[in-house]
């Protein structure tokens, strides 16, 4: 009887397991401009993955809209911002979670040049 319990229980959990492992990680782009490129480092370091930018149709990301996350394993992250007027700028220490959404608002944003 306890072995099925056991059963039965494992058995309701697979499919929000199953949910879980198909969500995608998202960034919700909550800054005041359109992004050209978006790149993630682990903390404190500099070595830049790919623009995730090319994950969108457009290959850009506009203000409240949300982009698609690649090859990124959970962590946190310094994020390398380039918008579409010129601006570079950085946000450190992001918390990025698997088939999570994560966002970056204008007040994140540090260091910023044209």
């Amino acid at each position: 009887m306890k072995r099925s319990f056991v059963v039965a229980i494992a058995l309701l959990c697979l499919p929000a397991i199953a949910l879980g492992q198909t969500r995608q990680t998202r960034f919700w782009n909550l800054t005041d401009y359109t992004i050209s490129d978006f790149s993630l480092a682990r903390a404190g370091n500099t070595n830049w993955g790919p623009n995730q930018c090319k994950n969108d149709r457009d290959g850009t990301v506009s203000p409240n809209e949300r982009l698609r996350i690649t090859d990124t394993e959970p962590g946190t992250y310094d994020a390398r911002i380039k918008d579409t007027d010129g601006r570079l700028c950085y946000a450190r220490n992001v918390k990025v979670e698997a088939g999570e959404i994560f966002s970056i608002e204008e007040k994140d944003l540090a260091d910023c040049t044209r």
